[in-house]
């Protein structure tokens, strides 16, 4: 018995002795897998009926136990990080219209077995474009903590693998890891997975990624909610953009955004005599990360000076380390 065989077994018996069904049928997973890069294609095609037909319908008001995410083949690499979201869409200052859309979502989300029922498709695909730092991840963790669902972040440096054949591999499992419980699953710098198939500095492998990705999106009928975030939306194939529900464009804040954010952040520190208008000027052409990052600059400034309160001189003395840095 090979050592990876081995790992299965065990945790296929410590998943029945614990009752976590989810890391059974990860483990089960990866025997299929296991299976068909033997190309014992019938038992992996009779393994995977028997495990498919006994999946139980999800209730997705009902409390979610959630297991570790899955590993790469090795047992080496978490493929995700789940995340308890604890920014709701009030913690972010955003385009009115995309506030909307997001708001629009969230209650779509929410009636997705009324649309099941009439036979209208479920908008399950989203990719949110933008600049770095411009609230992409942040409004993914808010939508997760809206619906009261677990956040899952996509780890696509464990995902993209060096061995031929293991990243689209990688991408069954983290969507078969999604199909089990209803996640907001994102799939940030989603770019380094989805670039162009007619890009010539991308070797075959990639190309044939970009179509497993194509098709098991297209194919998936899980509970999750499925965002791709990008911040080079040049790179994409064309072929990708279609097979999103909906494309959310993020962009860089305007000085009354900043202005915004800065009075949000500081709402709950206690502080006295910042001139705010002067600093959200300052930020112009920077992302909402700037602003994150002034803040929290400020509020370590005081803390070392010993002082409970953020005072302008805080906000002044970060000031140059946000503006001088690369954004």
């Amino acid at each position: 018995m090979s050592p990876m065989a081995g790992r299965q077994l065990k945790e296929i018996f410590r998943a029945f002795q614990t009752r976590d069904e989810l890391a059974f049928r990860r483990a089960a997973m990866e025997i299929i897998e296991e299976e068909q890069a033997k190309h014992h294609n019938a038992l992996a095609r009779d393994l995977h009926k028997l495990l498919v037909g006994g999946t139980p319908q999800v209730d997705v008001g009902a409390t979610i136990v959630v297991p570790a995410p899955p590993k790469d083949r090795e047992g080496e690499w978490d493929l995700g990080e789940v995340r308890e979201p604890e920014r709701l869409l009030d913690d972010l200052v955003l385009d009115k219209r995309l506030m909307t859309v997001l708001d629009t979502m969230i209650e779509e989300v929410r009636q997705w077995s009324a649309l099941d029922s009439a036979g209208i498709p479920r908008r399950q695909r989203l990719l949110l474009q933008g600049p770095p730092g411009c609230g992409k991840t942040s409004a993914a963790e808010a939508v997760a903590a809206e619906l009261g669902r677990p956040f899952l972040l996509v780890r696509l440096d464990a995902v993209v693998s060096s061995y031929l054949g293991e990243t689209a591999s990688n991408l069954r499992r983290i969507l078969e890891y999604a199909s089990q419980a209803p996640f907001v699953v994102l799939f940030d710098e989603f770019d380094s997975l989805g670039r162009s198939r007619d890009d010539a500095s991308e070797h075959g492998e990639m190309k044939r990624v970009v179509t497993a990705f194509l098709q098991m999106t297209d194919n998936y009928r899980g509970p999750s909610l499925l965002l791709s975030a990008t911040n080079h939306p040049g790179l994409l194939d064309e072929a990708l953009w279609r097979r999103f529900d909906e494309v959310l464009t993020f962009a860089t804040p305007t000085v009354h955004q900043i202005r915004q954010l800065l009075r949000l952040r500081l709402k709950r520190v206690p502080h006295s005599g910042i001139a705010i208008d002067t600093y959200a000027s300052a930020l112009k052409g920077l992302p909402h990360a700037a602003a994150e990052k002034l803040v929290l600059d400020a509020r370590r400034h005081a803390l070392l000076r010993g002082s409970p309160s953020v005072a302008d001189d805080d906000m002044r003395s970060a000031l140059p380390g946000v503006t001088g840095r690369p954004w």
